[in-house]
Order: structure tokens, then C-alpha cells, then sequence
């Protein structure tokens, strides 16, 4: 089954055919033209419509925004080969449901804010946490989206076209520049509504051809198996496909995702992901209504079913078809296949696509990738460059020009890109390769704090016997949980796993302590730390607990009045005007709020208003229930 698994990745496997360039074409044509038409349906020139879309978003785009957010041209190379390292246990990483960001969903709505950042901000006071989060935002994007997104994009193009992994990058920086011309929050949703359609069609051709190609789901376990390559480390069986492939749940011991780990870790992971990184939570608060959030993440829930079969599984089959490429462990045979020592895990999912694809469906997957990544750069890129210029270098000059402002949202973006670009080879030699632990781990480091606070600003009672939750606590917590996560993260950079056949001699905090076992145990420190000097410290004001915790929510709607009042106040501190107001060319991107006018008020209303229709609750409450059950069953069954 091997056949050309040997041809080096430098040079392309397959030539593009006309047929594929045409569908290339095309499917960009109609990627802008779908986003220009959005563009237009809201007026950008408003809070909601820029922002929010106008709060206009029905529910079916806005799961299929979330799951084409989720599911990225990283993810879908990173899934694939860390299933083609180590099987199917990677699938609790998409079964662990977005549809928990139900739940914050009332209390962050009914709190009138449009970032996590700035809800974070109004429930403890003071602006050093919401500092704290935007500089954190900064390293997550660097380390876990913007390398990670070039890398796997410029990796696609060089499997594809055999150009260098650097040309690829700048390729994907200038392409990403040109497609900039549809913007705003509409544009963005029904995009990735749109590549979410042709991602599934074009992922399901492939798995329904690699399947025919291995002979069928009930041959996967035995070729897997079966997959080594023809070239070793004599006396080491790193060589050899994890017995354990085919189970979800493994050993909290010696298993690579140990199910204590997947269970309790994971939990902390997707509660960051799918609750506070605004990436996500914004698209949920573009929903007309609370129902409409809420099943839009019931629907983006159903939809991360499919990724066990149309990536996870194609990633298995592709080590299985071509064990000399993609499951090599030799470094010499390992540096002239993909150029990296580690391994080529990494090369499963675009393998499989110049492989098996035929000609025309190939060019649709290879737009696909790419119209994916470019879309989520563009967000990444405005909205990083915007959240140190708004929220950090606004408070560190307080009296900087619009000029000055511009200038240096355009020098950071600048800045990200250079340090992103500089990151991707330390990125391709971690975790033995492997995109997607790489973003775990990484995450795993810096995340969990984020998680505990948010977690107990929205569910811990105001009153509790416990004590009462105080902002000093908070940011203490965050500060701790930080410290310890950077020492983790240094540790891990400082000394990376082993390749085969080398002693493994790394500290016991890394070597020891599993990346998803350490997230739950720097959660729950966190959580001690908030609570503990929450203790020693006097109460919050009244204003920092009301409508902004679970417990404290008034089901009465907004008047218009003090919806405009309250945004005014909320969005835009410190601007010298008595209105609240800023020059509107000073920049927009989504960690900025502009003034609110009374005028505006009514589009805003449903922010405050967490009144819903019975029926509607109903269903929404059914679905969730039966994901649980389907949840369930699908653990039961592969564990």
C-alpha cells in the first residue's frame, strides 16, 4: 500500500490540472462576492452593525461560523496528524461540546458587553485585568493561531506546488493582504458559513474515497497497525503504531492523552475556547436572540461530530496507505521528506488530499484550506493590532493622536507577523511534530487561569458562605496562575521531547506531569488563589455584582436610555467628550467599542434582554440533552 510514499514533499507529487485551477478561481470569486453581499446587509458604520452584524445573525450561520472557526486549516492538518501518530483519542478534543457556552450565555449578554475582556473589567473593576487579558491575548495569538496558521498553510502549498516553506509563508501574507477587501462581522459569518458547506462536501469525497482505497472502516484497525515504516532505529519501538489506536480512553500513566487528562484538562481547554476567546464568543453574541446563540452552538456542537470521520479517521488511513512518509522516525529519512527532524505526521490530511483527490475536487480542498486560513488571519490580524493600540498603547499615551494611533496598529500587526514567522521552526520541532498537541500544550500553559476567574465571576454567588468574590483576588489569581504557566511553558521550549531513540532527561514538571493534567491543576490553583485572598479583603461594590453573575441577573428588559448610557459608559472611558464619543476613524477592530447613541439604543436592547420564547427554550434544551446522549454513547463505544 505504499506507492510513492518515498517522493520528496520539495518537489510537487501532482501537477495542477486546468480543472483544478478553475475551481481555485472560482471559488475565491465567489468567497469575496459572498462577502462583499454581506458586507452590504448591515450598515458598519454602527456599534451592532460593525461588531455585532447588526444583532441580525439567525442561528444556522452562526453555528456554521463557529465550527468553520474551530476547524481551520491548522486543525485540520493538526488533527489529522496527531491521529496518524496516535489514533482516535484526539477526537475528545471535538467532542468536548461548545454547546457548555450555553450556559454564560444570559449572564453575559444581560451584562451589555461585546468583550470578554471588558466583561471581565465590570465585573471586578479597574483596568489592570483587562490590561493583563489583552497582553495575553497577544502571546495566545502568536504562539497558537497566527504561526500556526501560516505554518499550515504554507505547508499545504508546499506538499501541493513543492515550493519552500518560506516562500509558501509570504504567499499566504500577500494573498491575505489582497483579501481584506470584505470586512466587518457579516462578511466574516457568512464566509465561513459558506466554506463550512464546501469544507464538509470536499472532506466527505475524501473520506469516502480513502475508505474505498483501504478496503472499508472494519480493515482500518489491522493496516494501522501495521503501518511502520521500512526505515528504523534498530532496538527502539517508536517505529510502531500505538497498540491503544483504536481506544478513546487510555492509561493516565503512560498514555499520550490520558483519559484523566481528556476528562478533566480538556474541560478547562474548551470552557477558555468556547466561552472567552472573543474569536468565537462574538459570533454568539451577533445572534437576534438568546435562543438563536443558543442553538447556534447546539448546531456547531452537532457539526464537530463529523471531524472523527472526515479528518481524524482519513489521518489514520494516510499513515496506513504511506507508513514511509508520514510514520517515519528516522531523522535523515524524516529532514528529506518534510524537512524536520521530529517527524511527518504533520503531512497525513495534505497527503491524502494530492493523493487520492481527482482532479478538480483537489483544487476545491486546496481553496478550501486556503480561503479558511486567509479568512481567520484577517480577524486575527485586525483584531490583535487593535487590541494592543485601544486597550494597552491608549493607556500608556493617553493623549496619542488619531495619527499616532493608526501608525501603531499598523507597526504591531507588522510586529506580530515578523515574531509569528520567526516562531514557525521553533513550532515545527515541538511535540514531536505535532501541530495540534503543540496548540494544546501551549494553551495548556496560559489558558486555565482565564478559565478559573471567568468561571467564578459568572457562577460564584455574591453571597456566598464562602465569601465574597473581590477583584484583588482575581487579579492575583491571574497573575499566579500566569507565572507558573510561563515557567511550565519555558521548560518545555527549553527541552522538547526526544526523538527516537534518545534518552528522555527532561525536568519531572514536564516529563511527568502531562500538558492536560497540568491545566487542571493550574485551574484549581487559580481557583484557590482567587477565593483565598478574596477572603482577606473587603466586599465589591454593588455595581460590579449586579446583572453580571448568574445570581444577579434582572430579567427586566433595557430601557433605551440607559442601554445608550450604559454603552457610552462601558465602551469608550477616558475620552475627554461628555458623550463618551472618539473620532470614528480611529480605528475599529473587535477589542474596540464605539459610542453608543440613544438612536442605536433599540438594536441593542436584545444585549440586555434575557427573556425567551418557551418554545423555543424547549428545543433548544431537548438538543442539548439529546448531544449529551449522543456524547455519551460515542465515548461508550470507543473507550
Amino acid at each position: 500500500m505504499e506507492g510513492n510514499s518515498t517522493a520528496g514533499f520539495f518537489t510537487p507529487l501532482q501537477t495542477f490540472d486546468a480543472a483544478d485551477i478553475v475551481v481555485v478561481v472560482v471559488y475565491f470569486a465567489l468567497n469575496v462576492a459572498v462577502g462583499v453581499w454581506a458586507s452590504c446587509r448591515v450598515n458598519r458604520n454602527t456599534l451592532s452593525g460593525y461588531f455585532l452584524a447588526g444583532r441580525s445573525m439567525a442561528w444556522w450561520p452562526i453555528g456554521a461560523s463557529l465550527f468553520a472557526s474551530s476547524e481551520g486549516s491548522g486543525l485540520f492538518i493538526g488533527l489529522a496528524g496527531t491521529a496518524a501518530a496516535g489514533g482516535i483519542a484526539v477526537a475528545g478534543f471535538e467532542w468536548n461540546l461548545p454547546c457548555n457556552q450555553r450556559a454564560t450565555f444570559t449572564p453575559v449578554s444581560a451584562s451589555q458587553i461585546v468583550t470578554m475582556p471588558e466583561y471581565l473589567q465590570r465585573r471586578f473593576g479597574g483596568e489592570r485585568i483587562r490590561m493583563y487579558l489583552s497582553a495575553l491575548s497577544l502571546l495566545l495569538s502568536v504562539f497558537t493561531k497566527i504561526s500556526t496558521d501560516l505554518y499550515s498553510g504554507a505547508l499545504f502549498v508546499q506538499v501541493c506546488l513543492g515550493w519552500n516553506l518560506y516562500l509558501s509563508t509570504v504567499l499566504m501574507l500577500v494573498v491575505t493582504a489582497l483579501y481584506t477587501i470584505a470586512g466587518g462581522l457579516a462578511a466574516v459569518i457568512y464566509t465561513d458559513t459558506l466554506q463550512t458547506l464546501i469544507m464538509i462536501v470536499g472532506a466527505s469525497i475524501l473520506t469516502v474515497t480513502a475508505f474505498n482505497r483501504i478496503g472499508g472502516y472494519q480493515n482500518l484497525e489491522e493496516a494501522y497497525l501495521k503501518a511502520a515504516p521500512s526505515k528504523i532505529i534498530p532496538n527502539k519501538t517508536c517505529h510502531l503504531p500505538r497498540l491503544d489506536a483504536m481506544h478513546l480512553f487510555r492509561s493516565p500513566v503512560s498514555g499520550d492523552l490520558p483519559w484523566t487528562g481528556m476528562t478533566f484538562g480538556l474541560s478547562v481547554l474548551a470552557t477558555w475556547y468556547w466561552c472567552t476567546d472573543q474569536v468565537i464568543v462574538q459570533r454568539s453574541l451577533s445572534a437576534k436572540t438568546l435562543s438563536h446563540a443558543k442553538a447556534g452552538s447546539i448546531l456547531a456542537s452537532y457539526l464537530k461530530m463529523l471531524p472523527m470521520v472526515v479528518i481524524i479517521l482519513p489521518g489514520m488511513i494516510s499513515r496506513a496507505l504511506y507508513p514511509d512518509a508520514v510514520g517515519c522516525v528516522d531523522p535523515e529519512e524524516c529532514v528529506r521528506v518534510c524537512g524536520v527532524e521530529v517527524g511527518c505526521s504533520n503531512i497525513a490530511y495534505p497527503k491524502l488530499v494530492i493523493e487520492l483527490m481527482p482532479p478538480g475536487l483537489r483544487g476545491l480542498m486546496i481553496a478550501v484550506m486556503m480561503a479558511a486560513l486567509m479568512s481567520s488571519l484577517t480577524s486575527i490580524f485586525n483584531s490583535s493590532s487593535t487590541l494592543f493600540t485601544m486597550d494597552i498603547w491608549r493607556r500608556i499615551r493617553r493623549s496619542a493622536g488619531e495619527r499616532e494611533l493608526l501608525l501603531v496598529g499598523r507597526i504591531v500587526t507588522v510586529v506580530l507577523v515578523v515574531v509569528s514567522v520567526v516562531w514557525i521552526p521553533i513550532l515545527q520541532s515541538s511535540n514531536s511534530g505535532q501541530l495540534f498537541v503543540y496548540i494544546q500544550s501551549v494553551t495548556s500553559c496560559l489558558a486555565p487561569p482565564v478559565t478559573a476567574v471567568f468561571a467564578l465571576a459568572v457562577f460564584w454567588r455574591p453571597q456566598s458562605r464562602w465569601g465574597i468574590l473581590h477583584p484583588s483576588g482575581a487579579f492575583w489569581g491571574l497573575m499566579v496562575g500566569l507565572a507558573i504557566g510561563l515557567a511550565r511553558m519555558g521548560l518545555e521550549f527549553a527541552h522538547p521531547a526526544p526523538r527516537c531513540g534518545i534518552p528522555d532527561e527532561r525536568p519531572s514538571l514536564v516529563k511527568d506531569i502531562h500538558y492536560l493534567h497540568f491545566a487542571a491543576l493550574l485551574c484549581t490553583l487559580t481557583v484557590a488563589v482567587v477565593v483565598g485572598i478574596s477572603l482577606l479583603t473587603s466586599p465589591p461594590k454593588e455595581s460590579q455584582i449586579t446583572n453580571l453573575t448568574w445570581w444577579t441577573i434582572s430579567q427586566e428588559p433595557a430601557t433605551e436610555t440607559n442601554t445608550a448610557k450604559l454603552s457610552a459608559e462601558t465602551c469608550c472611558p477616558r475620552t475627554g467628550k461628555k458623550d463618551g464619543s472618539v473620532p470614528r476613524s480611529q480605528g475599529r477592530g473587535l477589542f474596540w467599542s464605539p459610542p453608543v447613541t440613544e438612536a442605536e439604543a433599540p438594536q441593542l436592547k436584545a444585549l440586555r434582554d434575557t427573556a425567551e420564547s418557551p418554545f423555543w427554550t424547549k428545543i433548544c434544551s431537548i438538543n442539548a440533552l439529546l448531544l449529551i446522549c449522543v456524547n455519551v454513547f460515542f465515548y461508550a463505544y470507543f473507550a
